[in-house]
């Protein structure tokens, strides 16, 4: 997945859209309406925690006031976060002590929904049954990965060119589970072969809750511009809640999503790694008028917080996953080359912690940061306000 975005358009703050306070699908409420994407080799437990916990906005605190600890995602900027997608060959098939490898949650993490692809009905039906099984507050069928090793598997976007089969998948599926039921796509597999409305219209005949679309065909990949016209088409064709991904980088983004096409709620993938702050600026633009930018203390706080984190999850790949992350976390960092280079050489999780208090020791927030180890996980974890 690219990790910046093809001449990306600025919109200005519109005057009348703002991101709704909840958006109801099926019997779970997201609130406020805005959702952390799917991203595979992303969205694992720690980053859908450390995102809530990002997000977290008060209206009427005051400047770096403390904040609960305990903390819903009703509290939080961000409504519903979404697991990786899961294989539903590999989830029927392994034994149930590996799914839980797969399917990992914590209770502070509701409302979440776990994504599966695949393109068998049957084996879909099973794989949805264990997600309601595990205590998910949601399923949800992938039909947007343009990967190359999922396409081949007739997975993902793959499924685009069959639409028969879809809505045998959508039948099996709703048959099978009673907690909501969504889907995520594209516009289709190529702009000769768009069929996103058609495919909605399937979707709600077919029982599902609501629908998600990330507005590029399969062909465009993550390149171009997202073409929201297709959102508001969708959103004219059902009743069902409608969710515009594609291009949100900014709250001014998220508005403007909104203002053009009407849809129910934001979805945002590629700008959640590089700026975790966007919901909560979301969502304090909507409760204000206006939203606060990070802080180098701020990123410092983000960069260690999330590597304590991995650090603390047991993960055996955490040192692999903080180098994965620190191209992401390091952007608009001023000098943030020399800080990964530092990162790339270290050869334990314990080694990048140490560069990273190096680095900023040595920078602007020193200052500020020096006695961090006076601050509690806690406060490392929720002071971003």
């Amino acid at each position: 997945m690219k990790k910046n975005w093809d001449n990306p358009v600025e919109h200005a703050m519109p005057d009348n859209a703002r991101v709704p306070a909840s958006v109801q699908i099926g019997g779970v409420t997201v609130a406020p309406a805005t959702v952390l994407a799917p991203m595979a080799g992303v969205t694992d437990t720690v980053f859908r925690r450390f995102i809530r916990n990002a997000s977290v906005f008060t209206a009427n605190a005051a400047p770096n006031a403390s904040v609960e600890t305990e903390v819903t995602n009703q509290q939080s900027g961000c409504g519903l976060i979404m697991t990786e997608f899961t294989s539903a060959d590999g989830l029927a098939r392994m034994r149930e002590s590996k799914r839980k490898r797969y399917l990992t949650f914590y209770d502070d993490e509701h409302p979440i929904s776990a994504q599966l692809f695949g393109s068998n009905p049957a084996t879909l039906a099973d794989a949805a049954q264990i997600v309601e099984d595990t205590g998910f507050d949601m399923v949800d069928l992938n039909l947007g990965c343009p990967a190359k090793r999922v396409v081949s598997c007739n997975g993902g976007s793959g499924l685009l060119r069959d639409l028969p089969l879809i809505g045998n998948i959508f039948e099996a599926v709703r048959a099978a589970v009673r907690i909501p039921f969504t889907v995520k796509f594209r516009l289709g597999w190529s702009d000769s072969h768009i069929v996103c409305v058609e495919l909605a219209r399937l979707a709600e005949q077919s029982g599902l809750n609501a629908v998600a679309l990330h507005a590029r065909t399969r062909e465009q990949g993550y390149s171009g511009q997202a073409r929201w016209e297709w959102i508001a088409a969708v959103k004219d064709a059902v009743k069902i809640p409608v969710i515009g991904n594609g291009d949100v980088r900014t709250p001014e983004d998220a508005c403007a999503l909104l203002a053009e096409t009407g849809c129910d709620a934001v979805m945002i993938g590629r700008a959640a790694p590089a700026n975790p702050w966007i919901f909560r600026q979301i969502a304090q633009y909507t409760a204000t008028g206006r939203y606060d930018q990070a802080t180098d203390l701020d990123r410092y706080r983000m960069i260690r917080t999330y590597f304590e984190m991995l650090l603390e999850s047991d993960n055996p790949e955490a040192s692999g996953k903080m180098k994965q992350f620190a191209s992401w976390f390091t952007h608009g960092v001023p000098g943030g080359a020399a800080l990964r280079k530092s990162i790339y050489e270290s050869k334990t999780g314990e080694a990048v912690l140490t560069a990273v208090e190096r680095f900023f020791e040595a920078g602007p927030v020193s200052s500020s940061v020096l006695a961090a180890d006076s601050y509690d996980a806690d406060e490392l974890t929720l002071a971003c306000d």
